[in-house]
């Protein structure tokens, strides 16, 4: 199988001990198949609507300062040896970042380092990667996936499968105060890719999903996930009126997975639903607290400029819902507009094995649409500005004295080049 996943052009199959690989069902397989499918295609980035697209994302200084993040990079860093940080680091625009994925590692290996190879402290410094990239909220929502992802454990008795730790840090570029540079978490229900330049930052895509959504027994009894973004949603499509809800209703049967998720980078998706404008005041303002519930997973300072980016395009704000509306059934909701895409879905079970959606399975996806996931479109203009200044070798690939991998073939394009 290793040697399988050479031809793959995918890289570090998982070192958690635990873990082994073995052979993929149909379905998984062709999981897979449409995993490679994506990963190979140019990134463009998600769109919609002609009318909806802007231009280039500004590169004003924001006042809101990323010093105790660019910190703890260079604690978790530290505390890594120099195999441990030759694993985790990449070059700032390795394309590895797109391979972050939701399914089994055994079936799109992760790149980085395991939490499960890494001792107490080293966790802890890895944590703090997300503790200064998230809000207190978000932060908490994010150790609880992981933590629900132990209790998926005690359901299924399954260690090769789920653990609180088994997920992959992966480091890019040299974390610094003006250089670009990013760091990922990968694994089983928790992917945030943030990027930062200056005191910019980009933390999309994010997923973040739980089955199940509460534990009832076990380690973490009565831990509770996404209880704020069913119910803001629920409560959003209660606010309208019969007419409005039909109008915002775009299909019945719910979508097998969130439409712009892992591996859909170039997603085209249509505005559809109900316009902002057309809601009734109550359902405006649903609205805009159910999308203050996903900008907050931001850390503060950041969490206000998101939040401002996605007022200002209010008006080309769509709701969309698939699903009835009643009081138990499972449903899937989309708000979109040129800043910013959210995804909502229940899903069929994998941990409780049950074929049809249910209100104990949910992901969540949060994205920067027009090309702006992972941060490209700023590291393009600032290829794009150092490229002009004409100032030489662009020296952002290595971290901490260990060369950062690149998937540049031989005879093509090194990490540190523009991109053209």
């Amino acid at each position: 199988m290793a040697g399988e996943t050479a031809n793959f052009g995918l890289r570090n199959w998982p070192p958690a001990p635990a873990i082994r690989p073995f052979e993929p069902t149909p379905r998984q397989q062709k999981m897979r198949n449409l995993a490679l499918a994506g990963l190979a295609e140019p990134f463009r980035g998600i769109s919609c609507a002609a009318s909806l697209v802007e231009g280039p994302s500004p590169r004003t200084a924001t006042g809101a300062s990323l010093a105790p993040l660019v910190d703890a990079a260079h604690t978790f860093l530290a505390s890594l040896d120099a195999r441990q940080r030759q694993a985790a680091c990449l070059a700032i625009d390795d394309d590895a970042g797109r391979q972050w994925s939701n399914i089994h590692a055994w079936l799109i290996p992760r790149n980085g380092i395991c939490l499960a190879d890494l001792d107490h402290s080293q966790r802890e410094a890895a944590l703090a990667l997300l503790r200064e990239t998230m809000s207190e909220t978000g932060y908490q929502t994010a150790r609880d996936v992981m933590r629900l992802n132990e209790h998926a454990l005690e359901i299924t008795g399954k260690p090769e499968e789920y653990s609180e730790w088994y997920y992959w840090i992966s480091m890019f570029g040299t974390p610094s105060p003006n250089a670009p540079w990013g760091w990922q978490i990968d694994g089983h229900h928790l992917n945030v890719n943030c990027f930062v330049l200056g005191h910019q930052l980009v933390m999309t895509p994010t997923f973040m999903g739980s089955e199940p959504v509460l534990a009832r027994f076990g380690k973490y009894k009565g831990l509770r996930v996404f209880a704020a973004e069913e119910e803001h949603g629920h409560a959003l499509m209660g606010a309208l009126s019969a007419e409005a809800r039909q109008q915002a209703t775009i299909g019945t049967d719910l979508p097998r997975e969130v439409f712009a998720g892992p591996f859909n980078d170039n997603r085209h998706i249509e505005p559809g639903g109900i316009r902002y404008a057309d809601l009734p005041q109550e359902g405006r303002e649903r609205l805009e607290a159910l999308l203050a519930t996903y900008v907050g997973h931001i850390r503060p300072g950041h969490s206000a400029l998101r939040w401002d980016e996605a007022k200002r395009h209010l008006a080309d704000t769509h709701f969309a819902w698939i699903g009835p509306f009643d009081e138990s059934s499972p449903f899937y909701y989309r708000i979109l507009n040129p800043a910013i895409l959210v995804e909502f879905d229940h899903q069929p079970g994998i941990v409780f094995d049950n074929d049809m959606p249910s209100r104990d399975h949910i992901h969540t996806l949060i994205r920067t649409p027009n090309g702006r996931d992972y941060g490209k479109d700023l590291l393009r203009q600032h290829y794009l500005q150092w490229h002009t200044g004409g100032h030489g070798t662009h020296t952002h690939s290595h971290t901490h004295g260990s060369p950062a991998r690149s998937t540049a073939e031989p005879g093509g394009r090194s990490p540190a080049e523009p991109p053209k």
